[in-house]
């Protein structure tokens, strides 16, 4: 079964927006929390640099990571569709 490359980027990018949006309003909620969780997803010691969070930033960054993410969507189900044959 083919998929639809450009439905399945948008698929992507619009789950990519529904994350980042939730990120987004934890951090806002609960910055020191969700700053040590990211420091142990990581490996490392965040507690000492802190959030900047803007809404122009989380604006911004709610555009990258969709466009990103529809393009990585795009590109995986055109790889997945030519292997099909």
């Amino acid at each position: 079964m083919k998929l639809n490359a450009m439905k399945f980027g948008l698929a992507c990018a619009i789950s990519a927006v529904v994350l980042w949006i939730i990120c987004s309003l934890l951090v806002m909620a609960m910055p020191a929390m969700m700053l040590s969780m990211s420091g142990d997803m990581l490996h490392m010691q965040l507690q000492d640099m802190g959030w900047h969070l803007t809404l122009a930033g989380a604006f911004w960054g709610l555009v990258a990571w969709a466009f990103v993410a529809g393009i990585a969507g795009w590109l995986l189900a055109t790889i997945y569709n030519r292997l099909l044959g």
